[in-house]
């Protein structure tokens, strides 16, 4: 497919549409917290695909490396709006304006396993929202997008180390956020994952 998308061949083009926009949509709308600028991120992800596929070396698969622009174009979009955000309520304000910062929590484990039904799901969505972005990053490509640990480190441009330190930092914040609400929501009691067997380091 490569090939033929280095040459502009146009079936390829519907191919990697078919295969990759639904999967990129999803992973898109995780890593955002207004899920409305995902499809302007998504169709910025396909232009710069289009454009730099002569670029791709085939040193990680290709579904890791759209991944990875994925990532960059939601960071991206997510620096720009804090910026001017930021700068629009200093331009409004006189008492000090509400310090807009990325970091509040962090993402989570394999809270994923225990949302057994919608309503679950939709708690662990929302506690998504709540968390530091690079730690969501990580938690999503490898409890959403079941992607391993080797191919997360291309993606987000980080060692393996890092990686594993940011999916268990994420899942232990996000299990905080849960503990307690699934059970007065939904009456499901929360049991924290074991956490053996994944080491922070390499």
């Amino acid at each position: 497919m490569v090939t033929a998308l280095s040459r502009g061949a146009e079936d390829a083009y519907e191919i990697l549409i078919q295969r990759y926009q639904q999967p990129v949509y999803s992973l898109v709308c995780r890593l955002m917290n207004d899920p409305a600028d995902a499809p302007d991120i998504v169709q910025e992800v396909f232009l710069k695909v289009f454009r730099n596929i002569g670029a791709f070396r085939g040193n990680s698969s290709l579904k890791t490396w759209i991944y990875r622009i994925a990532v960059n174009e939601a960071y991206n979009h997510r620096r720009w709006f804090y910026r001017h955000q930021r700068q629009e309520v200093a331009l409004g304000s006189e008492d000090g304006a509400p310090n807009y910062t990325e970091g509040m929590t962090d993402p989570g484990r394999s809270p994923f396993d225990q949302a057994a039904d919608h309503e679950t799901r939709a708690l662990v969505e929302q506690a998504l929202e709540k968390l530091n972005p690079k730690f969501r990053a990580a938690v999503v490509l490898r409890d959403i997008e079941d992607l391993s640990y080797e191919d997360i480190a291309t993606v987000l441009d980080v060692s393996l180390g890092t990686v594993k330190s940011r999916i268990l930092r994420g899942r232990e914040a996000l299990r905080k956020i849960l503990e307690g609400r699934l059970e007065l929501e939904t009456g499901v009691r929360w049991s924290p994952p074991s956490l053996s067997g994944e080491p922070l380091t390499e």
